[in-house]
């Protein structure tokens, strides 16, 4: 489960902690318990991140909704070529 802090983490904050993460997993070099919790820090930090973008996605799913009745009034499809 996330904590508080993770949850006021931005976006970015959280991607570069992540990208900062991953760099050491795949550096090596670190004990097993190391590792073990850098992975489990990457997975909380992958679901901050997570959390924006479908916060995001569903921000402009709902612009884009607002916006379909709207442009309905334009061709109106008659620009289809019927044989």
């Amino acid at each position: 489960m996330t904590s508080k802090v993770d949850e006021a983490l931005g976006y970015e904050q959280a991607r570069d902690e992540l990208i900062e993460v991953v760099r050491r997993l795949e550096a090596g070099g670190t004990t097993l318990e190391e590792s073990l919790a850098l992975w489990e820090r990457g997975e909380e930090l992958a679901k901050v991140c997570r959390r924006w973008l479908e916060g995001a996605r569903a921000r402009l799913d709902a612009a884009l909704a607002e916006e379909e009745p709207d442009s309905g009034d334009g061709d109106g499809g008659g620009g289809r070529d019927s044989e």
